[in-house]
């Protein structure tokens, strides 16, 4: 009988070590049914705002006092608020305009943060130093009250918002990577190349932050249940995006007082919103620590 054997491995194969890590942290991820859960949600809600108004069209830029304060019907399926807008179609409306503020924020504020982290971490010493006290001082200092601040002095718009909570959320993601950072950076592959010449910027592209993915995928999906929560905060106080613009916080602030005629419609949906979308995010960032932690591998 012939014996047929397996060429080798080319010397040059590509090592899929990072490859399987990932298929092991999925696999992980599947078996944790919370953030499975959540993950759908999000799927839903984004399906729900983004893909919603095709098939369930409505005017959210001209006012009809005709059809103003209706209750939930066959017309509309949520009533309408004091200027006649369908509330269902302004939740869609509402929940893009959170999504994407939210979203683009907790992906900046996590950009922000591992660049600032990471050198910090590396360089160590008394630039070390220096770039984490900044990082203590500006945490002591409440979010909300800066995005009191600016809102006060200035009207931003969807961009401007994105850019405000980008800059005032990096500050916790920073102090993740740094940890991250000042272990990885004593690591026998990072010093070889420190060793035969390579450039920092080389050791920090190639070498850390690559092998803190997950560190900085799980601090982006807290941030940006965060950023979310932040949007609602300011827009309820009347200080986020302006009109006929709106989002989930601004829809809130809107219904309060309606609310107390009887008219929940206005206040009970963009709740509800909020709050499931950001208890998705934290399962699913939850889910992601839990399926990244080497150390809950069996």
């Amino acid at each position: 009988m012939t014996t047929v054997q397996m060429a080798p491995e080319a010397p040059g194969a590509p090592v899929t070590v990072a490859a399987t890590g990932f298929r092991l942290a999925a696999r992980r991820f599947s078996h944790n049914t919370l953030a499975v859960i959540g993950l759908a949600v999000i799927v839903v809600i984004v399906l729900f705002c983004f893909v919603g108004p095709f098939l369930y069209p409505t005017d959210q830029t001209h006012t009809q006092l005709s059809q103003a304060n209706l209750g939930p019907s066959a017309a509309h399926w949520l009533g309408t608020d004091a200027v006649g807008h369908d509330v269902l179609g302004r939740l869609m409306y509402g929940g893009k305009v959170s999504l994407m503020v939210g979203i683009a924020a907790g992906i900046l504020a996590t950009v922000v943060g591992t660049l600032w982290g990471s050198v910090a971490g590396y360089v160590g010493g008394w630039v070390d130093a220096v770039m984490m006290r900044i990082v203590d001082a500006g945490i002591a200092i409440p979010a909300l009250f800066i995005l009191l601040v600016i809102s006060a002095i200035t009207t931003p718009g969807v961009g401007g918002l994105i850019v405000i909570l980008g800059l005032v959320s990096w500050l916790v993601p920073s102090r993740l990577i740094r940890a991250e950072t000042l272990t990885l950076k004593n690591r026998d592959y990072v010093l070889t190349l420190r060793a035969i010449g390579g450039s920092h910027a080389r050791a920090i592209g190639k070498h850390l932050l690559p092998n803190s993915v997950s560190t900085i995928v799980v601090a982006a999906t807290f941030q940006v249940a965060d950023a979310i929560l932040l949007v609602a905060y300011v827009s309820y106080l009347g200080l986020g995006v302006q009109a006929p613009a709106t989002d989930w916080g601004g829809m809130l602030s809107a219904g309060l007082t309606a609310a107390y005629s009887g008219r929940w419609w206005l206040i009970v949906p963009p709740g509800l919103a909020v709050i499931l979308v950001v208890c998705a995010f934290n399962a699913v960032g939850d889910g992601l620590r839990d399926a990244f932690d080497v150390r809950g591998r069996g």
